[in-house]
């Protein structure tokens, strides 16, 4: 609701005249809580009743975290805005530890990301991983009753949410990769609607998508949803994107990593690029064991 709100809200600077409402949506992935994503049907769980309205004309518009978004949109829609990104990166947040490295062995992780768990794991196999969903104040809730000696989060909902005093560190990506797309958001529309688009346009942050369509590229390439252990993400250095990506086992025994460099421009080929370093390392044996086991 956060990120409806605040698409109003710009959309009402541009356009003080236009009348901007919220239909308001539970979407599955919001109502099944005791599984994780991987189990009951991945990130599509986040967005499918938004399409829905999207095709019978109930919305115009749907409004998503990238990270939500299946790397394969279908063909009867588009995604023609994707806004400045907040901090991607991943937050550690205890009552107690001050980091990941301050956990004595058989603290209680929560976390609802198997790409998550894995880094974690490699880092520090002595820590146990457990599940971790709801909204942002369910999982605090969850934390604050000692369910959980610490959880991960993404900084960027924290942060637009008021929460940051909750962060106690930040995990750089050297530690943990993020997702493709986390941070930015994006907004979904019926394809074909050019005029939409165009009031759109000016919403669109031009690096921030160039960055997220590479990264969405690597995850569409290499098969990436909640059941593969996927992060990848790009900055812009100089003018190129720089895109970092990782795969590896869920249990962080094994962890494929490669960074490739390219123009903006060919955003979607470097990403594309990227998964093939990564298939060249063995990311495909690991994708599949992956599969088989789902």
């Amino acid at each position: 609701m956060w990120q409806a709100e605040h698409v109003r809200a710009a959309l009402q600077q541009l356009y003080p005249q236009c009348d901007v409402s919220i239909l308001g949506m539970t979407t599955r992935g919001d109502e099944i809580l005791d599984r994780t994503l991987s189990k009951v049907g991945g990130k599509g769980l986040f967005v499918k009743e938004l399409e829905l309205a999207l095709l019978d004309g109930s919305a115009h518009l749907a409004v998503h975290s990238m990270k939500d978004v299946p790397a394969d949109l279908a063909p009867e829609f588009a995604l023609p805005v994707i806004m400045r990104r907040e901090d991607p990166r991943d937050a550690f947040v205890s009552n107690t530890f001050g980091s990941l490295a301050e956990l004595p062995p058989g603290s209680v992780v929560g976390t609802s990301s198997l790409r998550r768990e894995a880094q974690i794991r490699k880092l520090h196999p002595h820590l146990l991983i457990q599940p971790l969903r709801g909204n942002l104040d369910t999982r605090l809730a969850k934390l604050d009753r000692g369910e959980y000696a610490a959880i991960v989060l993404a900084a960027a909902g924290l942060k637009r949410l008021g929460l940051s005093e909750r962060i106690r560190a930040i995990l750089p990506s050297t530690i943990s990769l993020p997702a493709a797309g986390q941070g930015a958001l994006g907004i979904e529309t019926v394809a074909g609607r050019a005029d939409i688009a165009a009031w759109l346009a000016p919403l669109n942050h031009d690096d921030t998508a160039a960055c997220v369509t590479a990264e969405r590229a690597v995850s569409r390439a290499l098969g990436g949803s909640c059941t593969v252990p996927l992060a990848a993400f790009g900055v812009i250095e100089s003018g190129l994107i720089v895109l970092r990506a990782r795969v590896g086992e869920p249990d962080g025994s094994v962890m494929l990593e490669t960074q490739v460099q390219g123009s903006a421009g060919d955003a979607t080929a470097l990403g594309e690029r990227a998964a093939m370093e990564l298939k060249k390392q063995g990311a495909e044996r690991i994708l599949a064991a992956l599969r088989e086991g789902a």
